[in-house]
């Protein structure tokens, strides 16, 4: 299981959000996002907020959906009365977990919900990640029909020592069945990769890029094992049964990545991120990654609105708990000051293609920019034209940039 939740003050258990929530709220877009905290097993790497059937202690897969269903309906009421303005979704987005390690039937459900709550915007992105072996042809073809439109395989790797390192189960020769399943039901289609896994090597990492461009994906992304703390992969590293993943080859391939996606036509977006068109670049992340709204909904879920950030009860016990006693399933919150958010502003937007505008830095980060374009981490044609976007090199080194534009390094 995840670690602790975050410092903050506790949360009403009203779950209504200070006045200042509701300030400049149509100028932002709004999403939903809907954590379903069940998996098969669990991977030696993954620090997220999940559970196996014998982490449960009583609590019944078949009726968290009503449980979800019923804080959808409660954020709802929460922020009209909290003084916010309607939105409707801009998108939805299925994480875990592994959704859909729950039947098809109760994730259009609880999508339906937030089309009842809320309302979808037309052209609407409705995304779920699964597992190439937690769904179906019969399940994807449910999702397509329920108004889902993109589906987040985690395909992770190609090579079954590298998958079995990180303790994944599916044969990587299902990930062309489920694309292909995918695609027969006109759904979207993003894979997921990991790279640095202990044993793993160049060569290795080459083969699976290769296998994820050879299934022609609207969507790929690529993201460095990151070794936390409290996790399998981690105790193994400390008893020295496995290596700790390298920085330099880790760099390596990245640099790899970002060579082989370019020359097979897909473009980057967010540094770890790229995408064959504009169309198809995940608008629910960059919803995060721009400081719009969202709605958190399940166990440990954190939500975002106006600056004020808060999260859910991390154990589905304790959430279902809460929600049957009619009260808010946030624990703490905290709102953000000035200085937070700016920090937050400018180490998201420095991530993402379109960059920052310069002119929005503080003095001492437009005086960076110079020393950032010599040193080859920041793009000096953008630069010129106000907008301040990562090189390649750049996007290895995104901490110590975001470092020196706020004046830290």
């Amino acid at each position: 299981m995840a670690g602790p939740l975050p410092l903050g003050d506790p949360a009403p258990a009203d779950g209504l959000l200070p006045a200042s929530a509701a300030d400049g709220a149509t100028d932002r877009a709004f999403g939903v996002y809907v954590h379903v905290p069940f998996c098969r097993v669990r991977c030696g790497y993954c620090d997220f907020n999940t559970y196996t059937a014998g982490e449960l202690r009583g609590v019944r897969q078949a009726d968290y959906a009503g449980q979800a269903i019923d804080e959808i309906r409660m954020s709802r009421r929460v922020l009209e009365a909290s003084g916010l303005p309607a939105r409707t979704a801009d998108t939805v987005f299925f994480g875990g977990g592994t959704p859909t390690m729950l039947p098809a039937g109760d994730l259009v459900r609880m999508l339906a919900a937030v089309r009842d709550e809320f309302g979808l915007v037309e052209g609407a992105e409705v995304t779920t990640e699964a597992n190439p072996d937690s769904v179906d042809r019969d399940d994807l073809a449910r999702l397509a029909e329920g108004g889902f439109t993109r589906v987040s395989f985690g395909m992770q790797s190609a090579v079954p020592h590298v998958l079995a390192a990180l303790d994944r189960t599916h044969d990587p020769a299902r990930v062309p069945l489920v694309v292909g399943w995918a695609r027969e039901a006109g759904l979207d289609v993003s894979l997921d990769l990991i790279y640095g896994t202990p044993g793993e090597s160049l060569d290795d990492w080459r083969r699976s890029l290769e296998a994820a461009i050879s299934e022609r994906p609207d969507h790929l992304s690529a993201y460095a094992l990151i070794v936390e703390d409290g996790t399998k992969l981690a105790r193994q590293i400390r008893r020295g049964e496995l290596a700790r993943p390298d920085d330099d080859l880790e760099a390596d391939m990245y640099e790899l990545a970002d060579e082989l996606l370019g020359t097979a036509g897909y473009d980057w977006y967010e540094v770890s991120n790229w995408a064959t068109d504009a169309a198809f670049r995940s608008r629910h992340n960059l919803g995060y990654w721009r400081g719009d709204d969202w709605w958190g909904i399940g166990p440990g879920a954190h939500s975002h609105v106006g600056g004020v950030r808060w999260w859910n009860a991390k154990h589905p016990a304790a959430y279902a708990e809460r929600l049957a006693a009619g009260i808010s399933p946030a624990v703490g919150r905290e709102t953000l000051d000035g200085p937070t958010r700016e920090t937050e502003r400018v180490l998201l937007l420095t991530r993402i293609r379109e960059g920052i505008d310069i002119a929005s830095l503080h003095a001492g980060g437009r005086h960076a920019v110079a020393g950032l374009i010599a040193d080859g981490l920041v793009d000096a044609k953008a630069a010129l034209a106000g907008g301040l976007t990562l090189t390649r090199s750049g996007r290895l080194l995104a901490d110590a940039v975001v470092r020196r534009l706020l004046g830290d390094g």
